[in-house]
Order: C-alpha cells, then sequence, then structure tokens
C-alpha cells in the first residue's frame, strides 16, 4: 500500500512539473507576442507623420499614401492572436514604406528635412526592434511547440489544452527586405 501511494504521490509531482513547464512556455509566447503587439503599435502610430510629412514635398504622389495608409489600417485589423495573418499584413506594409523611402529619393529637400530625417531613423530603429521581437517570439514559440510534442508531456498537452503556437514568418521573399534609404 505504502509503495502504491509513492508512485501516486511520485506521477503527481511529475504531472504538476510538466504542467507547470507547459505554462511558462505558454505565458512566455503570449509575452513575446505582446512584444511584437507593442513594436507594431509603434510602427503605426509613426506612419502617418511620415506621410504628412512626405506629402508636403511630393503632394502628387497620392496613391503611393493612400497605399500605406490603406496597408496600415488592413495590418492594425488582423485580430490580435492571428500571428500568421498579421506577418503577411506586416510584410505588404513594408513593401508599401520601401516605396515610400523610394520616392523620398527623388526629393532633395525632403531628404534634407530634419522632421523627415528624425522619423525616418525612428522607423529604422523600430525596425529592428521589431525583427529583435519577432526573433524572441519565435523562440518562445519554439519552446512551446517542443513541449506540445514531446513526449511524455504531450500527454498532458492535449487533455490540458496547450496548443501549438504558429511562427511569425514572412512568406514572400520581397517582403523580407528592410526598406533602405540613401542619403
Amino acid at each position: 500500500m505504502l509503495i502504491a501511494l509513492g508512485v501516486v504521490a511520485i506521477i503527481a509531482v511529475y504531472v504538476i512539473f510538466v504542467y507547470n513547464g507547459l505554462v511558462r512556455a505558454r505565458q512566455m509566447a503570449e509575452e513575446a507576442w505582446s512584444g511584437i503587439d507593442v513594436q507594431l503599435k509603434r510602427r503605426a502610430d509613426l506612419i502617418p507623420n511620415l506621410i504628412e510629412t512626405v506629402k508636403g514635398y511630393a503632394a502628387h504622389e497620392k496613391g503611393t499614401f493612400e497605399e500605406v495608409v490603406k496597408l496600415r489600417n488592413q495590418a492594425q485589423a488582423v485580430p490580435t492572436g492571428d500571428v500568421a495573418g498579421r506577418a503577411q499584413a506586416e510584410g505588404l506594409l513594408s513593401q508599401a514604406l520601401g516605396k515610400l523611402f523610394a520616392l523620398a529619393e527623388a526629393y532633395p529637400d525632403l531628404k534634407a528635412n530634419q522632421n523627415f530625417a528624425e522619423l525616418q531613423a525612428s522607423l529604422e530603429t523600430l525596425e529592428s526592434e521589431i525583427q529583435m521581437s519577432r526573433r524572441y517570439y519565435n523562440g518562445a514559440a519554439r519552446d512551446l511547440n517542443i513541449k506540445v510534442e514531446s513526449f511524455p508531456s504531450n500527454l498532458l498537452a492535449g487533455p490540458f489544452g496547450f496548443s501549438k503556437r504558429d511562427y511569425f514568418e514572412i512568406t514572400n521573399e520581397a517582403d523580407r527586405a528592410v526598406p533602405s534609404v540613401k542619403f
């Protein structure tokens, strides 16, 4: 009888240990996704200021401005938990921003504008932070996915409602390029 109680106690401790590991991994993935979301929100907030600055110099380039604003709004409309959808929308937005910066190349006065230079530097910094956040999220998602799929933790993951997380990936090679502007 004592041996049976000991085995039950060991199994209970093991279940608690595995469950807590799964909870920790899920929380890390959620916290990592929150970090990406914060950076993407900062970028979305910066875009209107950038557009307004460029508009003053290139008012006749209305189509480019409208495209950036449309894609920004689409990216913000993607539900928070839709990692794949958000990655696709943000990739399209990055392409449109690249066009905006390419447009700025044609206007030397704009490139010399202090406000534009500051906005561009802020956007470059944000792009780097977004890249770091993506790597952190993907690492946290990988850790959770390993726990969800690995034996014996997979025996507990399903019944307790733990599931794999999508990676924040960019599928279009053109979307991978960060817009660059040369002065």
